[in-house]
């Protein structure tokens, strides 16, 4: 007999952001910058800044504790551990594995995704597949970064943009709703628009590399910003046709939070509200594959989202990657 295809959905949410706060005031004592100007080109106000001792895995540790406490599910009944991020503790092992020990999640896969600011929207699909075909039913998704650690701060059209944080949920089968459909997609031919040159096996770490500044996070902005403005807006309507729903039939839609003026344009063009869309761009910049997470944990923690409400999340980022995902919220 044909097993029956099982909904997932997300059951728990938690964030964590780091303590330090770096502000435009405070970027405006380290280079050539002004806080109007970052605000009104990027919308971003201030961002959080790991410690030196602060990791990825740090983050996302206590992330997970407030999602599985959300969820009311012990770290012991996971059956898989998915970190997207790419500002991996190390190149090996993976950040999820880490954490899978420290959590003492010892029934646990775990394994990293790297598809940049596109992991959580990527994590969600892979995790409602597993979910779906009952190879697992409880999966953490996680999405963690200290971006921090991987910029030049003398370089003012990259540093001002991004910050560290994590954000966690608990997908587990559901009775409705749930996560409704996913598209994911990839561009590899854009993919020096945005890159950390040095490092992998490509280049690897030299006296050269260090003193050429390849370790660093780099990026075309204005070519970024094109396609960003594009796809957002694409991927959102492409995975709405996929599913039968137009933009009328979002309740509420999470973006991925990298420019007010990405945002803006794509809440013009699928005609939802401010009270529709939720920012906190301004409060933590960019924080890759953990801002749609933050911004999901944060939206329910201030009960913006109701029981049957429909959500739609789009991601995009280096590679180039991007991913949509609706939900009907089920708890």
């Amino acid at each position: 007999m044909t097993k029956k295809v099982r909904k997932a959905g997300i059951t728990g949410v938690g964030y964590y952001v780091p303590k330090n706060i770096l502000t435009n005031y405070d970027l405006e004592e380290m280079l050539e910058t002004s806080d109007k100007w970052i605000k009104s080109r990027t919308g971003i106000e201030e961002r959080r800044i790991a410690d030196d001792n602060e990791a990825t895995s740090d983050l996302a540790f206590k992330a997970a504790k407030k999602a599985l406490s959300d969820a009311e599910l012990d770290a012991e009944d996971l059956d898989l551990i998915l970190v997207a991020t790419m500002t991996p503790d190390m190149l090996f092992p993976a950040t999820a594995c880490l954490l899978q020990d420290r959590l003492n999640a010892t029934e646990a896969a775990a394994f990293d995704l790297e598809a940049a600011c596109s992991g959580f929207a990527y994590g969600l699909s892979v995790a409602s597949q597993f979910i779906a075909s009952r190879a697992y039913d409880n999966i953490l998704v996680i999405g963690a970064e200290t971006i921090s650690k991987i910029l030049d701060w003398n370089n003012r059209n990259t540093c001002i943009l991004f910050g560290d944080g994590a954000g966690a949920a608990v997908v587990q089968p559901v009775e409705s709703g749930g996560i409704l459909g996913s598209i994911l997609g990839a561009d590899g031919s854009d993919s020096d628009l945005l890159k950390m040159p040095a490092g992998g096996s490509k280049r690897p770490v030299s006296q050269k590399t260090i003193e050429n500044d390849l370790h660093y996070l780099e990026m075309d902005g204005n070519a970024v910003f094109k396609f960003a403005v594009r796809i957002v807006a694409k991927a959102a309507l492409q995975v709405l046709k996929e599913l039968g729903l137009t933009a009328e039939d979002i309740d509420f839609f999470i973006p991925h939070q990298a420019n007010i003026r990405i945002i803006d344009a794509a809440a013009k063009r699928l005609n939802l509200n401010e009270q529709e869309v939720f920012i906190n761009l301004d409060k933590y910049g960019n924080t890759s594959a953990a801002s749609i997470p933050i911004a999901l944990a944060e939206a329910v923690q201030a009960d913006k989202i109701d029981k049957g409400d429909k959500i739609l999340f789009v991601g995009f980022g280096a590679g180039l990657t991007w991913g949509a995902n609706v939900i009907e919220w089920s708890y």
